[in-house]
């Protein structure tokens, strides 16, 4: 009988790649919030199979398969085997990959989109795996560079399709852009929903509703997502977590502990040692 995969993630920011974020992971019990990145999810599945939610359905990723989430896209993640799963991944934003697209493709060609959630390329697996070792163990800048901007660009080529990326905020109702522009001015203030409805202009239970149909999440979600963004964004910038507790909203340590780890699969304490 195999034995379980334990919870353990290794987390790990890379400056000389833009400030890629990367992560080593294995899971068991860890089922994550849904959520959004603010870039891409790029992960090949080692061992086990993954579950996750992707445009409004659910995907299975087994072992050796690609997980392709794009930037602003909700989705979550939970195992789908007996005995977990372990993966590797990295978080390109999506000023990373536009920049790509646009040296490819030429000038304003727009981020990449990659259509399919989960693809089974043995080739394509191998060499982000190729690059993810590469990452974890060599120093030399030049190599890391260069080997990176390879393989991302063969992945884009193989992978996404060929229509122009539009970010989700420039297809949604006014009504709801005007709410989601509230909540990402005031994440750390006690919203109510009453609030958002009278600044929509729509009844509460309708705006809810109408939110999460077209930004993948309720309102409440999605400041909880974007005062997690926020918090990664200040402990970068040296806050103390006390601080960015009390400065993004959460009622205290504890509070950010729970819900960051839930969304990003580990604690804001190993978050802030890859990152320092």
């Amino acid at each position: 009988m195999a034995q379980k995969i334990q919870d353990t993630a290794n987390y790990s920011y890379a400056d000389d790649l833009g400030g890629l974020e990367l992560l080593d992971a294995s899971y068991h019990k860890q089922r994550f919030s849904r959520h959004v990145h603010e870039g891409f999810c790029i992960g090949v599945i080692d061992n086990g199979a993954q579950r996750f939610f992707r445009e409004g359905s659910n995907h299975i990723a087994p072992q050796d398969s690609i997980i392709l989430v794009n930037a602003d896209q909700v989705h979550d993640g939970h195992c789908a085997s007996e005995n977990g799963w372990s993966y590797r991944a990295i978080y390109p934003t999506l000023e990373m990959l536009t920049t790509l697209t646009d040296e490819l493709q030429g000038p304003s060609s727009g981020a990449p989109w990659f259509t399919e959630p989960v693809v089974y390329d043995p080739y394509m697996a191998q060499k982000l795996r190729q690059l993810f070792d590469l990452l974890q163990h060599s120093d030399n800048t030049l190599e890391r560079q260069s080997h990176y901007l390879n393989v991302i660009i063969e992945l884009i080529q193989r992978h996404s399709g060929n229509g122009s990326y539009l970010p989700i905020i420039d297809r949604l109702p006014k009504a709801i852009s005007r709410v989601r522009e509230y909540i990402d001015n005031h994440v750390n203030e006690n919203i109510s929903l009453q609030q958002l409805a009278v600044l929509a202009e729509l009844n509460p239970h309708y705006l809810t509703r109408l939110f999460q149909r077209h930004a993948g999440l309720p309102p409440h979600a999605y400041q909880l997502m974007k005062r997690i963004q926020l918090a990664k964004k200040l402990m970068r910038l040296g806050v103390s977590l006390a601080e960015v507790a009390a400065d993004t909203g959460f009622t205290d340590q504890s509070h950010l502990h729970r819900h960051f780890k839930k969304m990003m699969g580990i604690t804001p304490g190993r978050y802030l040692k890859a990152i320092h």
